[in-house]
């Protein structure tokens, strides 16, 4: 693979992850964090979903562990990088 792409992808990997981070400590400090919906049909006021802490703790930490979860696994490909078949 082309050492451009390498970086690209650790590139990208990373602002993913400092992206994902800023929203769990933000989420975190604020008591609430917002959801999005990808689902590119659903236009709806469903689609973007504010959970707080306090009134709806369940929801608030599945989001809080997804997102920080995925922050994870983006700071883990920034640093290992793309290896392919090895």
């Amino acid at each position: 693979m082309s050492p451009a792409l390498d970086l690209l992808y650790r590139l990208a990997a990373f602002g993913l992850g400092i992206y994902c981070v800023r929203k769990a400590w933000y989420g975190y400090v604020e008591r609430k964090i917002l959801f999005v919906s990808d689902d590119w049909w659903d236009w709806s006021r469903w689609s973007r979903q504010e959970f707080y802490r306090d009134t709806m703790p369940i929801r608030y930490w599945m989001q809080m562990v997804g997102t920080a979860g995925g922050a994870l696994l983006c700071l883990v490909g920034a640093i290992v990088g793309w290896q392919p078949g090895s």
